[in-house]
């Protein structure tokens, strides 16, 4: 199977990289401000140090970007992106909706990913072309095709108030059977194991979307920016499931 090694790889280093965060979380762990507002702890840096090392050993030509600093430029074509606590929040508060995000992207777009949601005990990953799972079972998205029977979750709803997309969201809530917000990487994984349709995100960076978008699109989910493209450095998304795209891409005004 293509990635296989990888896969595992990436598995393991997400169980590793969880594993001290929650370590270090017990002993008592202090969050700062990053310039963009965002937070971070010694758990996010010692997490992407953590993986940073085990993927440069594992495959010394590979690039790598992280998002706390990690760079190495690529001889093979080929570039991890990494998110040692995605849900840094989550994280410091004992919320479990936060996960480590590792991906794999070559010259055609992300091929791999994987998203680790350690306190819920959930492994979800995909590779292109070879389905997405949790834990070993195959995941698909869901088959509603009514909005007023679906699940809608969106992300920032702090932002929503006198925002041009906020706007919208709020008109696109009312026609969902109900709207959910447990957080970024949690949220679209819910989308991908079929359990609701659509996750908006106004907000993203690369290493947040990365994993995400390859798990949901391998299981039948659709992956776009607000823009109408689909990639992971567009800066936000929308994972939903084909019977509802339109639905979303009409009331977002997406192309």
């Amino acid at each position: 199977m293509a990635w296989e090694r990888e896969l595992e790889v990436a598995r393991r280093l997400a169980r590793r990289a969880a594993e001290q965060a929650l370590r270090m979380r017990g002993d008592g762990v202090a969050a700062e401000a990053k310039p963009d507002r965002t937070l971070v702890t010694a758990a996010d840096r010692e997490g992407e140090r953590l993986i940073a090392a085990g993927l440069s050993e594992e495959f010394p030509d590979d690039g790598l970007l992280g998002e706390e600093g990690a760079v190495r430029e690529s001889r093979s074509g080929r570039k991890w992106i990494v998110d040692p606590v995605d849900g840094t929040v989550d994280y410091l508060r004992g919320i479990p909706a936060w996960s480590v995000l590792i991906a794999l992207e070559d010259a055609s777009g992300v091929v791999m990913g994987v998203c680790y949601l350690a306190e819920l005990g959930e492994m979800y990953w995909a590779a292109r072309g070879q389905g997405a799972y949790r834990d070993g079972n195959l995941l698909r998205a869901s088959g509603v095709v009514q909005p007023g029977e679906a699940v809608l979750c969106v992300n920032a709803l702090q932002k929503l108030s006198g925002s041009e997309w906020g706007i919208k969201v709020l008109g696109l809530m009312s026609r969902f059977r109900a709207v959910r917000c447990f957080g970024g990487c949690h949220d679209a994984m819910l989308v991908a194991s079929g359990r609701a349709e659509a996750w908006i995100e106004p907000a993203a960076w690369p290493w947040d979307l990365a994993a995400l978008k390859i798990i949901a699109e391998e299981a039948g989910a659709v992956f776009l920016n607000f823009d109408g493209g689909a990639n992971i450095y567009g800066g936000n998304c929308v994972i939903v499931t084909p019977a509802l795209a339109p639905v979303v891409r009409e009331a977002l005004a997406i192309p």
